[in-house]
């Protein structure tokens, strides 16, 4: 009985007690940690990868497998440093001929990494298959040009100039597969929407995957400006065109119309030179209703609505 109490009285809360206990822990737990590291172990462990091709000839069309899972026996300092990521060298993979290559089944690496694990025996290749795909390098300038804003544009508004692209041509370079589908022009388009009023900023290039094609440069600057737009109705000169030899005369006559135009715009200096013409190229004798096409109208207006003219020949 005294016996017992002495162990307990061992520990009873007592500070210096407690500190002593809790030392000789950690030295205990200390010293079968480095004498368990000593000893011999088989595991599976991740390794880094690095693939040996002439970069300066060769791209990926996908990003290369990083890492691969070997099965190794080593002492186990090697075998933490390594699970630790301490130091670690990529194992080499090389591909004398990239192109060719788009798969490596996991059991013939085991000839290259053999002598690549220091410090260790490897047993057997877990991973199964790697895939690869490297293409030739190719680069060219591709011109640049503006989508449809149609979609961009606030409703009731127009374009009032011409869009800007600085500069119209990129150097791109990637995969030469992916290189020659690029379309050329290749089209720009924006994100944004409802735009009513002047447009300018830097507008990055979407190319299809763009994380691989490199662009020179990234990004080009947009300017162009944008106005509200209002139809307004007149009438416009009538003209023929291609007139057949048997008809002498042909009554000069005006056309009502309807046209796009920008708010603000001065109609009178705008239809100057406008005249709505009848191609009778092909017309025989008869009647017929003919749908003139208005020509000598300024740059972004547009008809919206215009009579047919009813002609007898």
């Amino acid at each position: 009985m005294r016996l017992f109490h002495s162990i307990l009285n061992i520990f009873r809360f007592n500070r210096r007690n407690w500190r002593a206990i809790l030392l000789c822990f950690f030295a205990a737990t200390i010293f079968w940690f480095f004498n368990a590291l000593n000893k011999s172990y088989t595991t599976n462990l991740n390794f880094p990868l690095s693939f040996e091709y002439d970069r300066e000839q060769f791209v990926p069309v996908r990003t290369l497998p990083a890492q691969v899972r070997l099965n190794v026996t080593g002492n186990g300092w090697d075998l933490f440093k390594r699970s630790a990521g301490v130091k670690v060298v990529p194992l080499e993979i090389p591909l004398e001929r990239p192109a060719d290559v788009k798969k490596i089944v996991g059991t013939s690496l085991q000839r290259f990494f053999a002598t690549q694990v220091d410090g260790m025996e490897l047993n057997f290749v877990l991973t199964d298959t790697l895939y690869v795909d490297l293409e030739p390098k190719a680069g060219r300038w591709i011109k640049l040009t503006m989508d449809s804003l149609h979609f961009n544009l606030k409703r009731g508004y127009g374009l009032v100039s011409e869009v800007i692209i600085k500069p119209d041509c990129i150097y791109v370079e990637g995969p030469q597969p992916l290189i020659n589908r690029i379309k050329e022009p290749f089209k720009l388009r924006l994100r944004q929407r409802n735009i009513d009023e002047s447009f300018s900023e830097d507008v990055e290039i979407d190319l299809p995957q763009s994380d691989i094609i490199k662009r020179d440069p990234p990004t080009v600057s947009i300017d162009f400006k944008v106005d509200r737009m209002i139809n307004i109705m007149d009438s416009v000169k009538l003209e023929a065109e291609n007139i057949p030899p048997t008809v002498s005369y042909i009554e000069e006559t005006w056309v009502p119309v309807t046209i796009e135009v920008p708010e603000g715009t001065n109609m009178k200096e705008a239809l100057r030179e406008a005249r709505a013409v009848m191609d009778l190229k092909d017309f025989k004798r008869g009647s017929a209703r003919v749908l003139p096409k208005v020509k000598g109208l300024p740059p972004f207006m547009r008809v919206i609505k215009i009579d047919s003219v009813n002609i007898k020949l």
